[in-house]
């Protein structure tokens, strides 16, 4: 028997609470977009924490999955109730049973990310006998290579590796940096993040990397002095981890600082100098690259 989607919209302002009572009277999941999304109406949000954002869509549309045998009728009258609004109209979908596993594997093909060097799920052949393979099922933490800033890091690993060279990466989250930077030749990789859960998803895609390479949180301490430092995060904390970025990367090394929308990379560039020469890298998709050399 299939699922339902239920599907309203409310105005933005009342968002949170109409789907917290959702939940409250039995939906099993929520999902909200912007009800203009697809139209020329669209507003894309790129938030970011310790940055305050006014902007917020005017009308949004929330999807809640819900039992069969759900009475959507009462479900949607008592959850506006519990929310202080007026019930809304709605919609329903039926949602047919399908292969999760399968369906998802599906979205997820190889990326070339550069002439020698893909990320390939495990379920994948790698594409090319002669490839530096990257296996990296999708997961928990941040780096399937699937968004432009990954993308960008690894083409300069490829780049800049040369052999032997001791790599940083901060802000793991999956690991593919360090675990490339291995796979490209260079002598050691080092990992952090905040995230304890991001810390072992890093660990176990090195192993099924055959990759030594050491992850860490933040709480570790961390003694040495790099070659080659990346981070790939956001505009705000790195320009707060300028002077703790610097302070790990040896005299003549090189740093790449990902995460960042064309508009902030000359904020953050600027955070850098006092002991970096910076430029940009290269720009893709609104998202741009900085690198710079260590004086």
């Amino acid at each position: 028997m299939p699922w339902i989607a239920l599907i309203l919209e409310v105005d933005a302002a009342d968002t949170d609470a109409m789907s917290d009572a959702l939940l409250a009277h039995g939906a099993l999941s929520v999902t909200v977009e912007d009800a203009a999304a697809g139209t020329p109406e669209e507003q894309p949000l790129f938030g970011e924490p310790g940055v305050p954002s006014e902007a917020v869509w005017r009308r949004a549309l929330v999807r809640a999955l819900c039992e069969p045998d759900t009475d959507v009728a009462r479900l949607v009258t008592e959850a506006a109730a519990e929310a202080g609004i007026e019930t809304p109209p709605y919609r329903t979908e039926a949602v047919p049973e399908q292969d999760w596993v399968r369906l998802t594997q599906a979205q997820f093909d190889p990326i070339r990310i550069s002439e020698r060097l893909w990320i390939v799920p495990s379920w994948h052949e790698p594409p090319a006998p002669d490839a530096i393979v990257l296996r990296l099922d999708p997961g928990l933490a941040f780096g399937t290579g699937s968004h432009p800033t990954t993308r960008l890091c690894l083409r300069w690993l490829d780049e800049r590796v040369r052999g032997g060279e001791e790599v940083l990466d901060y802000g793991c989250g999956s690991g593919v940096l360090a675990i490339a930077a291995m796979k490209l030749g260079a002598g050691k990789a080092t990992g952090v993040d905040i995230d304890p859960t991001a810390v072992e998803q890093a660990r176990l895609n090195a192993a099924n990397n055959g990759i030594r390479a050491r992850f860490i949180d933040t709480e570790t301490p961390l003694e040495l002095q790099a070659d080659l430092v990346l981070a790939n995060i956001l505009a705000m904390p790195l320009k707060v981890l300028a002077p703790l970025l610097a302070s790990h990367c040896r005299s003549g090394g090189r740093i790449v600082l990902a995460g960042l929308l064309d508009a902030q990379a000359e904020e953050v560039a600027a955070a850098y100098r006092p002991w970096f020469d910076m430029q940009v890298y290269v720009s893709e998709e609104g998202w741009t690259a900085l690198e710079g050399v260590r004086r």
